[in-house]
C-alpha cells in the first residue's frame, strides 16, 4: 500500500538580498521574496527567518506540527553559521561566545561552539561585494547556536568586538546545504524528514531532564 504524504518540506538555499516571506509586506518592491524562487505547493510557509542580508539553509514546510517543534525555544537544536567577521577573534572573545555570558536583548545568550576555521570556506561569491576596511583582517568563524533569536549571530560577534561583514546558514539540525545552489530547493526525502524528528525528539528529551 502507498504511503500517503500529508505535508511536504523544502530545503531552500536562500540567496542575499531576498526575504524570508512570499510578499513584499513593508519593505515594497526593492527585495527578491520566496515566490520569485517557487512556485511551491499551497500551504508552504518559511520555518523561522533569515535576514536579507543573509544567506544560506532555509526550511519551508506545511506541516505545523515540525513548524511549532522548530520554533519552540524549548527544544534546542543546533544552527550551524559561517560568518565572515572583522579582526581576528582571539582566546577571549572564543571563550565569550561559547560560554554564554552575552547579553541579547538583556538576555543571556545559551552557551555555543564557535571555532575559528584556518581557510576561506569554499562558498558561491555574493553578488554585492563585503565593504571591507583595507587595514583590517577578516576571518571566517563557525558558529553553532542552539536558540534562534532576532540577529543573534551577527549580534553575538559584534559584542565581542569583530562585525559580521557576512553570514551563511550552512544546517539546521541535520540538513545541510549540500546539494543546493544560491536560489535552489529540493524537496525533503523521508529519510531527511524522519532524521529532522528524530533530532528534535532527541532536544526534546535532553531539555526535559
Amino acid at each position: 500500500m502507498l504511503r500517503v504524504r500529508t505535508h511536504q518540506s523544502f530545503r531552500f538555499y536562500k540567496p542575499y538580498g531576498v526575504l524570508s516571506q512570499f510578499t513584499h509586506g513593508r519593505h515594497g518592491g526593492h527585495f527578491l521574496t520566496l515566490a520569485d524562487f517557487g512556485p511551491f505547493p499551497p500551504d508552504v510557509y518559511p520555518v523561522g527567518r533569515l535576514d536579507a542580508d543573509s544567506e544560506g539553509l532555509l526550511l519551508l514546510s506545511s506541516d505545523r506540527a515540525l513548524t511549532q517543534l522548530l520554533l519552540d525555544p524549548r527544544f534546542r537544536h543546533p544552527r550551524t553559521y559561517l560568518l565572515q567577521v572583522e579582526g581576528i577573534p582571539g582566546g577571549d572573545a572564543l571563550h565569550a561566545l561559547r560560554e554564554g555570558s552575552l547579553l541579547i536583548d538583556g538576555k543571556r545568550a545559551l552557551p555555543a561552539r564557535a571555532r575559528l576555521l584556518d581557510r576561506e570556506p569554499s562558498l558561491p561569491p555574493r553578488p554585492v561585494p563585503i565593504r571591507q576596511r583595507r587595514m583590517i583582517p577578516v576571518t571566517w568563524v563557525e558558529l553553532i547556536l542552539f536558540e534562534g533569536r532576532n540577529r543573534q549571530a551577527r549580534r553575538m560577534t559584534a559584542a565581542v568586538g569583530h562585525p559580521t561583514l557576512r553570514l551563511i546558514r550552512t544546517a539546521i539540525g541535520p540538513l545541510t546545504l549540500q546539494g543546493l545552489e544560491p536560489g535552489k530547493w529540493q524537496a525533503l526525502s523521508d529519510r531527511e524528514s524522519a532524521r529532522l524528528y528524530e533530532a528534535l525528539r532527541v532536544s526534546s528529551s535532553r531539555v526535559q531532564r
